[in-house]
């Protein structure tokens, strides 16, 4: 494995425990200064008109309110992950072994062993997660 593979498996791995465990401090170490993540959940908890949180500061606050704010249907089943060494994905898909779960997709550019670009892409039962409130 490259270490640029080590990478990714590290950050798929340290990512869901900080994610688990809601863990602010766990999961910003895995981010570079200038990342930055991009979702409809940003719209959403930000109140903004785009969907992208960057930098450390926007980071931290966009993180607690995901933190604050998971619905029990934020579950984390998957199966793996997809890694050139370079970027990262895996998905949560809707069906799991303990019963429906929010559908997203997870995609990550990684430089420097940090992310640098996160992006979710969320499928219909997510949404209607979302929208319900």
């Amino acid at each position: 494995m490259t270490a640029d593979k080590t990478d990714a498996e590290r950050i798929y791995r340290l990512w869901d425990e900080a994610l688990g465990n809601k863990d602010l401090e766990e999961a910003l170490a895995l981010y570079a200064p200038d990342a930055s993540i991009e979702s409809p959940l940003v719209q959403h908890l930000m109140q903004t008109k785009d969907g992208i949180v960057q930098g450390k500061d926007s980071l931290r606050e966009f993180i607690t309110r995901v933190f604050r704010t998971n619905p029990p249907q934020r579950k984390r089943f998957k199966q793996g992950f997809f890694s050139d060494g370079r970027i990262i994905t895996w998905e949560y898909p809707r069906q799991s072994p303990d019963g429906d779960q929010m559908d997203l997709v997870e995609v990550m550019d990684i430089a420097g062993g940090l992310i640098q670009h996160h992006r979710v892409y969320w499928g219909w039962y997510a949404l209607n997660v979302l929208r319900e409130g």
